[in-house]
Order: C-alpha cells, then structure tokens, then sequence
C-alpha cells in the first residue's frame, strides 16, 4: 500500500478529524490545511472535520476555521499540516488524539505523530496535499484547488525557488486543468496591498542595517508598527519583497508580536544556510527560508550576529 493510502483509509476509518498547522500560519499552512478539510467533508460529507489555529486577517480570503474545544480530542484522528516539531504545532496536543498523522514538507526535526509523510523536496504543504487528493480517491473541488494553488505560489515565490520540481508544475498543470481556475485572479489576492503596507515597505527599505558581510535586518518595535498601523504578521512577510538586492545575501525582519509579548524573526537567505543558525534559538525551517520566536531584542541581536557570521563564511568561500 502506497504512504498516500494509508493515509487515506484512516480519513475514512475515522469519523472525527482535526487538521491543524504551525503557529504564526503562512497561506501555505492555511491554505494546506483547510483545502484539505474542505476535501475531505467533500468526500465523506457526515464526518466531522475541523481545520483549527488562531486565525491571520492578513490571509482572511483563504477561508475560515474552526475553533478548537477539548472535546474534539475523544476518538478523533490529527492530521498536522506543515510543522515539523512539536512546539510549532498551534493550539492542540498530539499526544491526545487516538491517531495522528504528520504531512510536511521541512527537514526532519523531530517524530511527532503515529505516521509521517515528510518530503522535503516537495515546494509546499500545498504541493504534498495535492499529491494525496490526486493518489487517493478524495474529491478536488474547485475552492479547494484555489486554496492550494496559492499555497503553493506563496511558498514557492511564484516558482521561483530553487525546490520548485517537475513535479510541483505537472501537479499544478493537473489541477488547472481538471478545476479549470482563475490562476490570474488569484494571484490578485495574494499579492494586492493596501498603501500603508507599501509605505511601510518603504521605511523598511530605508532603515534597515546592511553589514559589510552581505547580512541585512531591521528591528521594529511596537510605536514603528503602530504609526504604520501593521501587525506583526504583516511586518514579517514583508521579507519576501527584499530578494534581488545585490550587496546582500541573506535578510531578516524581526518585528514585536503584541499578542504573545515574543519578538516574531522571518529569515531569508540567497545562498547561506540559515535553518541551521535559527535552530540554535529554537526555530526552524528550510535552508533559504527560517522563522524564529524570540523574548526581546537582546536576544535578536545574539541571532543577528551568528547570521553575520554565517553570510562572512559564506562571503568567503
């Protein structure tokens, strides 16, 4: 039996399914996870299926979910969507459930759940639930498809990272032509802003440090964040809009989260390996794209210095 079927007939085994993903969610995690809710209640529509985690109104057009309440847990199957480790996982406890299962496109952190699908040559959480919907008998329907078109545009920059495959693009033609979406329209809501977040773009540009190593970063603090009226979320994507700057090979946002009093890192990298170094301070990711929760700006700037480091190794060879 095929890794894609065994996960499928524990979907059918169990009636009551809780899909859930990592804290401080992407439209790769959201998008992951609640397309395949939305597949699975599409197939087996008298089950009970909820995808769960604090929301982001950031990613608001990529649906709604679920609140998560202690009795989900009895006889029901978790499916973990796009974390890696544990102390990622937003909002439940694997350990709990009466099956779990873990679909993941990372490098290999940690065994959380009963059975594991990990690829991390796949682009996406997106990419790896297509594969499933498409090598198992779940039913694709067309917002679904939507979802995770762009799940798998965001976390693949517009196929422009390096671990876009073959694959990723006969699993995306595939989709197109069996739900016949809008890919350009979609791509509207994914990258349309508002102007203070142009503007905010702009102060960034403006204000962050470039170290002589080819390193840049910014730190924003809470009154940086309120003049512009942006959240931390926000704050933090905006280090995907800094990837052709030539004097710089890898670049950090570390911005103040109000809502869990942590300082939220989103670190990118042109060539330095930066999961690594995220690691050491309890964070994680791929090579060229890491997040990291830190207590306060000192311990930022102990990150910031090893990734100088890492750029001046890496400057050098």
């Amino acid at each position: 039996m095929n890794k894609y079927y065994k996960i499928y007939r524990k979907i059918k085994k169990y009636n009551k399914i809780v899909i859930a993903r990592h804290v401080g969610p992407d439209p790769d995690c959201l998008a992951s996870s609640i397309a395949l809710r939305d597949v699975i209640l599409n197939t087996f529509p008298k089950k009970q299926v909820y995808a769960v985690g604090n929301p982001a109104s950031t990613f608001k057009y990529l649906g709604t979910l679920d609140r998560f309440t202690d009795d989900m847990y009895t006889d029901a199957l978790l499916i973990v969507v796009d974390t890696p480790d544990r102390k990622r996982i937003d909002g439940v406890d694997p350990g709990k459930f009466k099956y779990s299962i873990k679909i993941d496109h990372h490098p290999f952190i940690e065994k959380v759940c009963d059975y594991e699908l990990v690829d991390d040559t796949a682009s996406s959480a997106s990419q790896l639930v297509l594969e499933l919907i498409f090598k198992t008998r779940l039913k694709l329907t067309k917002e679904a498809g939507e979802k995770l078109f762009i799940g798998i545009v965001a976390d693949t920059n517009r196929f422009l990272f390096s671990y876009t495959s073959p694959k990723t693009f006969n699993l995306v033609s595939k989709l197109i032509k069996k739900t016949n979406i809008d890919f350009s329209n979609l791509y509207d809501e994914l990258y349309m802003r508002p102007v203070k977040e142009i503007r905010f773009q702009g102060w960034i540009a403006n204000n962050m440090t470039v170290t002589v190593n080819g390193f840049a970063y910014i730190k924003l603090d809470e009154n940086i964040l309120k003049e512009y009226n942006v959240d931390a979320a926000t704050a933090g994507n905006m280090v995907n809009e800094f990837n052709y700057i030539e004097e710089i090979y890898a670049w950090a946002v570390f911005s103040y989260d109000h809502s869990t009093d942590l300082i939220r890192g989103s670190i990118r990298s042109r060539g330095p390996i930066v999961n690594e170094t995220a690691s050491h301070f309890g964070g994680g990711g791929h090579i060229f794209a890491s997040g990291v929760r830190l207590k306060d700006f000192d311990e930022t700037d102990l990150l910031i210095k090893e990734l100088d480091e890492v750029c001046r190794n890496y400057k050098e060879k």
